[in-house]
């Protein structure tokens, strides 16, 4: 297990809670799009926010820097920089009118972190900050965790040729134009090592209702959902009048979507009945504006559908199913199903050894806290699955997430900062290796 030093009662002084809501209250005046926030992957909003961030972190004497893929470094240097580092960080894109603390809350917290360690005689280990490109997945239609995957050389061709929802320039022209260097990236060329970082800590609000439920502030993280999504999903039948074709008749496409998702959400109910993680969602259906009437028996509709768990076997279990049920159905009512190429992430287990330390850092603090898996995707999942020893930090946060009612209580944002900085500290002043080390 890592060491813990002690460390004082409070490491967030009244200076950096008010640094940490200046912040805050730039980055929503400056991303405010008449709704919510809107901060685009690879775009000018998101550059922006980041140099805000910089800017802090330099006049309140942090190194800073741009790595390869364009994510933003802040460090605070150890005793002995040559020794891996311990991190922290988050992003600063949204989703399209979203809101103010999804992401920018690691970002702040991670900068309140390094310079609560400022004030502390210096550990062994550097720490580092970033504020990593590219998260959301609502801006090129379901690949995500752009900077983090760059990072260790992860991104594939179908990332770098996705297109942009709005304007249809692909990833690799937006990154180019923020400055990338894509021939690096497209080779596949790490920008870090795993074997540069001893440990990753992010924080992030809950998103989900949990810990609102539980009446507790701050939640740590055992692992963290993957998912496999069908972003375009087509079911072809056969248009036909309403009125002249009766039912044994019909290929009906739009039925043959229903049946085949109320088959899934059955599997689904039986998979929790046994004990297993999952979820399951279809977020988008459509049928051609150009060709859909209500006296029309719809011969195409488009759909996507998307599923989540803990468990890689549980994933593909429910990918088999899928496809079964695709096959029986086509059959039964004389259509076709294109699900078309999945785009995976891999679950994540969080590292027993820092989940242990971020625990005893919240009792020596006495902040009430709950043990929990993350069914959102974040950054750590890519750390973890590279190697790196990862957990992370939930803040408490009311009105869920991806929406512009995001509502985080500032007490609950400076008392997960404060389990944060105690965790990084502790991890930085520890001289033992990891399993990256040895």
């Amino acid at each position: 297990m890592l060491k813990a030093p002690t460390l004082p009662s409070d490491l967030i002084t009244p200076e950096l809670r008010s640094m940490a809501e200046v912040l805050f209250s730039q980055l929503r005046e400056m991303s405010f799009d008449g709704v919510g926030i809107s901060r685009e992957t690879y775009g000018p909003s998101e550059t922006a926010a980041m140099q805000v961030i910089e800017a802090t972190a330099r006049q309140h004497g942090l190194e800073s820097t741009w790595d390869g893929a364009r994510n933003l470094l802040i460090r605070l240097p150890g005793r002995d920089p040559s020794s891996p580092v311990v991190a922290t960080g988050s992003h600063l894109d949204s989703v399209p009118q979203g809101g103010n603390y999804d992401g920018a809350a690691g970002v702040i917290a991670g900068l309140v972190a390094l310079l609560a360690a400022k004030n502390q005689p210096a550990g062994h280990r550097s720490l580092e900050l970033y504020a990593l490109r590219g998260e959301e997945s609502a801006w090129f239609g379901g690949p995500c965790y752009f900077g983090s995957r760059a990072l260790f050389g992860l991104l594939g061709e179908t990332d770098l040729t996705s297109p942009h929802r709005d304007s249809g320039a692909t990833l690799s022209e937006q990154m180019s134009a923020c400055g990338v260097d894509m021939g690096r990236i497209e080779s596949g060329e790490p920008v870090r090592r795993p074997d540069d970082f001893h440990a990753w800590v992010e924080l992030h609000i809950e998103q989900g209702p949990v810990l609102i439920a539980k009446e507790k502030p701050v939640g740590i993280v055992t692992g963290i959902r993957g998912n496999v999504r069908h972003r375009r999903v087509v079911c072809r039948g056969q248009p036909a009048h309403s009125g002249a074709v009766p039912r044994w008749l019909r290929h009906d496409a739009v039925l043959a979507m229903s049946e085949l998702l109320m088959r899934l959400d059955e599997h689904w109910r039986i998979l929790l009945a046994w004990g297993e993680d999952l979820v399951f969602t279809t977020g988008i259906v459509e049928t051609d504006p150009q060709e859909h009437a209500v006296s029309r028996v719809p011969g195409q509709v488009i759909f996507a559908i998307e599923y989540r768990s803990q468990d890689k076997k549980t994933l593909e279990n429910f990918g088999k199913l899928l496809e079964t049920e695709c096959d029986k159905i086509a059959a039964e009512r004389g259509v076709a199903f294109e699900l078309g190429s999945p785009v995976k992430t891999e679950p994540a287990r969080m590292s027993d050894d820092l989940i242990a330390l971020a625990e005893d850092q919240a009792r020596a603090a006495e902040i009430d806290y709950e043990v929990m898996p993350s069914g959102a995707g974040h950054d750590t999942a890519v750390f973890a699955n590279a190697g790196v020893p990862a957990t992370m930090v939930f803040v408490r946060n009311d009105k869920g997430s991806h929406n512009p009612d995001e509502r985080m209580d500032m007490d609950d944002f400076y008392t997960g900062t404060e389990v944060l900085a105690r965790t990084l500290i502790a991890a930085a002043s520890s001289d033992e290796g990891n399993e990256n080390e040895r």
